[in-house]
């Protein structure tokens, strides 16, 4: 098993809490990726427990989930029974050929082998329809998120997850020869502001979510979580109560040519 399989893989196990704790995606973001979008017909591809769908729905979206993890697919039926929801992957959609006007990955597109995934997105899309990867970043241009950054270390909080990388780290990700097929338009990179009322506590069981930790063994896994839970002890802005993490929807949009 490569490591982007173990990572992706890694969800299902702690599928409950990704459900109580992961961010949903700010609405102002999910309706500039449908902007362009010929119709309301959404894919949400890689759709987890429903995060991004439950926002899709709210916005009148007709939408069907793809999820390929039996866990993660169990939380998103029981939050969301009137969407539907199959099991599935972006490499074998299981949907036919245009028959969806958008679709849209919430933290998931880097989980996707593009290679495989753009040609099956293209299959299921609509002339002129919309492809959109979605991430919820902290904003790490304030000081004590930056120095969460550090404490935290990149299994916790990675190059995808900050405001200042994600760009970067995102750049080649639909761009022709970099295992993309030519058939999209040029992407373009938007961020929207966001946030998410936590304590120290929840923002330790947030954190405690992310891949490389859940396939940390438990004493590592431990130790980085401990530190995190120090540090925010420590903060003014985190060490009494509720606080709001600073963080932006950041969106890559492309339309199929």
């Amino acid at each position: 098993m490569d490591d982007r399989t173990l990572l992706s893989s890694s969800f299902g196990a702690a599928a409950t809490a990704y459900a109580e704790h992961r961010p949903d995606y700010a609405p102002d973001a999910v309706r500039w990726a449908l902007e362009p979008a010929p119709g309301p017909r959404v894919l949400d591809l890689g759709a987890g427990t429903g995060k991004l769908s439950a926002t899709l729905v709210a916005l009148g979206a007709e939408v069907v989930a793809v999820e390929p993890d039996p866990a993660m697919l169990a939380e998103l039926r029981h939050a969301l029974p009137a969407v539907r929801a199959l099991p599935g992957s972006a490499e074998a959609i299981p949907l036919p050929d245009a028959s969806v006007d958008a679709v849209l990955a919430g933290n998931a597109m880097h989980w996707f082998d593009m290679a495989v995934a753009g040609p099956e997105i293209a299959r299921v899309l609509a002339p002129g329809g919309v492809l959109a990867g979605l991430w919820n970043v902290l904003d790490d241009r304030i000081d004590w998120i930056a120095d969460l950054k550090r404490v935290s270390g990149s299994a916790a909080i990675g190059p995808r997850d900050t405001v200042s990388s994600w760009r970067a780290a995102t750049a080649d990700m639909l761009v022709p020869g970099a295992g993309m097929v030519a058939r999209f338009g040029s992407p373009t990179h938007v961020e929207f502001p966001h946030g998410q009322l936590r304590t120290a506590d929840s923002l330790v069981a947030t954190l405690a979510t992310r891949a490389g930790l859940l396939v940390m063994g438990d004493p590592d896994r431990d130790a980085v979580l401990g530190r995190v839970r120090d540090f925010l002890g420590s903060r003014p802005e985190t060490a009494d109560g509720e606080f709001t993490l600073p963080m932006l929807t950041a969106v890559l949009r492309a339309r199929l040519l």
